[in-house]
């Protein structure tokens, strides 16, 4: 096992920001802690490091405890949101600062740096200074540091939250291209579902210092645990019990399980039409139920039969599948 946390609670004084949490990571993977600000995630990710001891629990890497460890004992590399780059150093010499406080020979450090240089794409940026690189860039030079020790597990908290929405996206493929070649043991943080999903093996999602449910992204979406993961994981509807059964329990719907009609069939719900949003390859019909709560329904940019539809018609609505807790 790559990363073993067990029963693992940290307080500040009378807030518990991680209860009694146990997570495994298995080696070589790569896995993401997703959920709200303050949930715990990355007081968790600090405490895997070394950065926080934890009040109760303990905590192994590579089968070794390292709950007692110091930071540098743990062999980890830690990549924060913000690049902390030297900014007088160049960016040969940043990726290399970390085998030179090891006592590296330069003959050594310019090879393993010359390597990082090429695995992280800026074989010609080794003169560069940070000022001189996008934010893209300087956030690859800073995993390129944090794997220039070789370390046992790679932390990331938040690594792109700082860059813009396409180059978070272009780092997120390349990040899942780089830890399927270094192979080293990865956990990121992250509050963005979509960034989970794509770079994470298993994604853990976090609530008030608590794993609600880790698994695949696709476990995670289509097999919610709770309600929690339910609303936290892609956009939900909730219809009230009295409306779709007898069973006192209300109904969670994806957007993209409601049907829309333009006349009661079965066991469908009354509803008014109150907008459509074109999103490209699909619409979105913001509906209005008749106790005066709101929905979406996500629906195929080729449906033909709503043609001709107006703001304040009265429409009917079934859900295809949902999920009751």
């Amino acid at each position: 096992m790559g990363i073993r946390v067990s029963g693992v609670t940290k307080r500040f004084g009378s807030a518990t920001a991680v209860d009694n949490l146990s997570l495994d990571v298995e080696t070589n993977s790569l896995v993401a802690l997703l959920g709200p600000s303050g949930c715990g995630k990355s007081t968790l990710l600090r405490m895997i490091a070394g950065l926080d001891n934890p009040d109760e629990g303990r905590i192994w890497i590579n089968g070794e405890e390292a709950t007692g460890r110091s930071v540098q004992d743990r062999q980890v590399g830690f990549v924060f949101q913000h690049f902390a780059l030297f900014k007088h150093r160049t960016v040969r010499d940043n990726i290399g600062f970390g085998l030179e406080l090891r006592g590296w020979k330069k003959d050594a450090i310019r090879r393993r740096v010359d390597e990082l240089l090429n695995l992280v794409q800026l074989q010609d940026y080794g003169s560069r200074f940070p000022s001189q690189l996008s934010g893209g860039q300087r956030q690859r030079v800073s995993l390129a540091r944090a794997l220039a020790v070789q370390p046992r597990v790679l932390l990331l908290d938040e690594p792109f939250s700082a860059l813009d929405a396409k180059v978070r996206k272009e780092l997120r493929g390349w990040l899942r291209n780089l830890q399927e070649e270094t192979k080293v043991t990865t956990v990121i943080v992250t509050h963005d579902q979509e960034e989970a999903f794509e770079v994470a093996d298993k994604i853990a999602v976090i609530n008030k210092g608590r794993i609600e449910q880790i698994g695949t992204a696709s476990e995670i979406y289509d097999h919610p645990a709770t309600p929690f993961v339910m609303n936290f994981v892609g956009e939900v509807n909730v219809l009230p019990s009295e409306l779709h059964s007898h069973s006192g329990a209300d109904l969670f719907v994806r957007p993209h399980d409601i049907e829309l009609l333009r006349d009661a069939n079965g066991d469908s719900v009354p509803a008014v039409l109150r907008r459509v949003t074109h999103l490209g390859k699909e619409l979105v019909a913001e509906l209005q139920l008749e106790n005066g709560q709101k929905l979406n329904a996500q629906l195929p940019r080729d449906r033909r039969d709503l043609d001709g539809l107006q703001n304040g018609d009265r429409v009917h609505i079934r859900p295809r599948a949902g999920h009751q807790f």
